[in-house]
């Protein structure tokens, strides 16, 4: 297969595996605050943990990061995991659970294609979670082509949009 020829278009990224420093910590904050649930536990080392009951979306391990600290500001790595939520109102959730733990956000953006929330693990992890608008009112140029821009987002009518 040449180089130049597109990835198939079904092909998606499956899960992220993230090194933490304390498994507990960070099963506290994705299952606890964010409400993924725990598939498998594997002592004290690794958890995978998912949406839906699939076998893992993430996985979390402290086999090389036991105690330790994040990677300092300005070297390579993970910049941020991304979470889809299917729903603006899932979206409104996510954003009642952070703020309701005392988590404050890094960031808060409108993208055309989508509106994301951006914050941190516990291991200071980038995280990002976002719904993508539906494809018919993503932004498009004269030319047709996709113009994402990033704006600030109104998260007070976001969390309006919370169900329950």
């Amino acid at each position: 297969m040449s180089q130049n020829q597109p990835v198939a278009a079904g092909t998606r990224i499956g899960h992220v595996h993230l090194k933490v420093a304390d498994l507990d910590r960070a099963l506290g904050f994705y299952c606890g605050v964010l409400g993924f649930e725990l598939m498998q536990r594997m002592g004290s080392g690794a958890a995978f943990i998912s949406a839906g009951g699939y076998h893992h979306h993430i996985g979390l391990n402290t086999w090389e990061s036991k105690g330790g600290s994040p990677p300092p500001s300005g070297t390579t790595g993970l910049f941020h995991t991304a979470i889809l939520y299917p729903t603006r109102p899932a979206l409104a959730d996510a954003l009642h659970r952070v703020l309701s733990a005392g988590i404050g956000l890094d960031g808060a953006s409108d993208h055309g294609v989508s509106e994301a929330l951006y914050l941190r693990d516990p291991d200071e992890n980038g995280v990002e979670l976002y719904w993508d608008k539906p494809r018919e009112q993503w932004p498009v140029g004269p030319d047709g082509k996709l113009t994402m821009f990033t704006k600030r987002l109104d998260v007070e009518a976001l969390l309006m949009q919370r169900e329950g």
